[in-house]
């Protein structure tokens, strides 16, 4: 029997912080302010369409599927907490800011 070396790779998680701007005339990433990204989303604040379309601009615009994206805090504030796996926050800013 020949052995096996089993490589654990390291999950990268990411946690950043947005304020967020429905109801807005399109969909975009604004830039940092302070220590978060301000993103703008053409999705009213109700029954979490905003919500949605911050994911989907999000993994988008990273390159990522919305699988790897989740809100952990603010879900009904405009400042929120979103969880982003596989990239690093360098990647996230780089790519943002495309």
């Amino acid at each position: 029997m020949i052995p096996r070396s089993k490589k654990m790779s390291a999950r990268t998680e990411t946690v950043i912080r947005i304020k967020l701007l429905p109801k807005s005339s399109r969909n975009q990433v604004v830039g940092r302010e302070g220590d978060h990204f301000k993103v703008k989303v053409t999705a009213p604040p109700v029954e979490g369409r905003a919500n949605k379309a911050l994911i989907e601009l999000l993994a988008k615009k990273l390159g990522v599927s919305k699988s790897h994206i989740e809100i952990i805090s603010g879900k009904s504030s405009r400042l929120k907490s979103i969880r982003i796996d596989g990239l690093s926050i360098e990647e996230i800013t780089r790519k943002v800011e495309k």
